[in-house]
């Protein structure tokens, strides 16, 4: 059997993950009204929060929803952001700033999915404090762009802060666990 099953694509948490492609999908088509925009935004957020604490809750927590779940957030990040770059409510820099923890996280990614020894172990994948506060600092930062707010440019440095906290800390994480794997032999 392997690590992703097409059955965890129809369990709960999954399918509240699921929800946000949707939402990606309708997200261009509401932009111009700022309460309805904001509604999808939210909704979004709530699925965010939502899939994860069913998949702790219940013990429904498999790698195939972590997939969906991921791909979900950059599928409607990718949506809003591009939507908003397009209409001018955010410029390219904008966009680059408040994706600071995914820049900084990539080639992490791309380490731990190509490399043969980082496979081998187990590395603790799930969100901490820092990811979680980069993400609603992200939300918060767009809600402020589509509001017009002059109070997005301060968000959006914070989001560059707390970003690049977070992913420093992840990799300090795959690190400290790849050096306990070479001390112990694995």
């Amino acid at each position: 059997m392997g690590r992703y099953r097409a059955r965890d694509l129809v369990n709960a948490p999954t399918l509240v993950s699921l929800l946000r492609f949707p939402l990606a999908a309708l997200f261009p088509f509401v932009h111009e009204s700022a309460p309805t925009s904001l509604v999808v935004l939210a909704a979004a957020a709530l699925t965010d929060v939502v899939d994860g604490a069913i998949a702790r809750r219940f013990g429904l927590a498999t790698p195939t929803g972590a997939v969906v779940d991921g791909v979900s957030d950059k599928v409607f990040a990718f949506a809003v952001l591009a939507t908003l770059v397009t209409k001018g409510v955010l410029t390219p820099l904008d966009v680059a700033l408040l994706g600071t923890r995914e820049i900084g996280e990539l080639p992490l990614v791309v380490w731990l999915a190509v490399s043969p020894e980082a496979r081998k172990r187990k590395v603790d994948d799930r969100a901490n404090l820092l990811g979680k506060a980069a993400t609603v600092l992200q939300f918060a930062a767009i809600a402020l762009a589509i509001t017009g707010s002059h109070f997005k440019t301060p968000l959006v440095v914070a989001t560059v802060v707390v970003g690049a906290a977070a992913a420093a800390s992840y990799w300090r994480r795959a690190l400290l666990a790849r050096q306990r794997g070479s001390s112990d032999g694995t």
